[in-house]
């Protein structure tokens, strides 16, 4: 089966209710995902050569929460999280993220990334799409994340607390993933913040050769299993704040997993620890 083909199919079987002209309630255009997954589909496959473990542990059907950490300069980690999502899944799923608000201010950027289901980071987005029972794909590290440098590019930075509070006030279970070698592919060595101010975007990734563009290193996603808090959302800040560093410790358990994996070649990953 071809590339185009596999698409085709895949798009047929995707649970979003495409109206009579092919767009749903959000705006997702299906000849835009057929587009999008076409160019996914040749980096997800052939040039980065992604491996995903754990995709069991994604629900199926319904509302659930992608949580995981940034890795690489650029977002070829969420463009790699989506395309495993829809490649690697019985049935596929469209796995909708939250892009950074400078995208709005490119021209046809906002509008393209919306038609493939890819909203500005506003909680009330957010919100909508779990009500719907969407998939949706969480960095809490934002923009930070992206930002390491190549010697940080295992670590995590501070995660934000909101995506907690959601997933609490929607009951969606929280699915922590590590992507593995975006670092690498990426391998960023100076942030241009004053360029990034003057471009409109919060910085641009310098690397050895100058340009952000990604080299063809194999790429890994490691799916954990599920986790689901009790709670309304509207809890005190110490209460959520326990509940990040749980969600936070347990993506920091499956980078080590997956960095381990890597070295040794196999990508099998280990119970979560158990906990006093």
């Amino acid at each position: 089966m071809s590339l185009r083909e596999e698409i085709d199919d895949r798009l047929a079987r995707l649970e979003v209710p495409f109206g009579r002209y092919g767009v749903d309630s959000f705006g997702v255009s299906k000849a835009h995902l057929a587009n999008f997954y076409r160019i996914l589909g040749v980096l997800y496959k052939d040039y980065f050569r992604v491996r995903a473990y754990g995709v069991h542990n994604v629900p199926s059907t319904g509302r659930a929460m992608l949580v995981g950490n940034h890795s690489g300069g650029v977002a070829i980690d969420g463009a790699m999280v989506i395309a495993s999502m829809f490649f690697e899944m019985e049935p596929p799923r469209l796995a909708q993220g939250m892009v950074e608000k400078f995208i709005g201010k490119v021209p046809f950027a906002s509008a393209w990334s919306s038609r493939v289901g890819q909203f500005t980071g506003l909680p009330e987005h957010a919100q909508r799409l779990l009500d719907d029972d969407r998939l949706l794909m969480v960095f809490p590290e934002g923009s930070r994340g992206t930002a390491k440098l190549y010697w940080e590019r295992t670590n995590l930075v501070n995660f934000g607390s909101g995506f907690v509070r959601l997933a609490l006030a929607s009951r969606a279970p929280i699915v922590p993933f590590a992507f593995i070698g975006g670092g690498d592919a990426v391998p960023t060595i100076f942030n241009a913040y004053k360029l990034g101010k003057l471009l409109g975007a919060p910085y641009v990734p310098l690397t050895p050769y100058l340009v952000p563009l990604p080299l063809p290193v194999p790429l890994a996603v490691h799916y954990g299993e599920p986790m689901m808090f009790e709670g309304t959302g509207s809890e005190d800040d110490a209460t959520i704040e326990h509940k990040v560093e749980q969600v936070k410790s347990r993506v920091a358990e499956l980078i080590a997993q997956g960095e381990r994996a890597r070295r040794t070649g196999d990508g099998r990953l280990l119970p979560p620890p158990r906990r006093a």
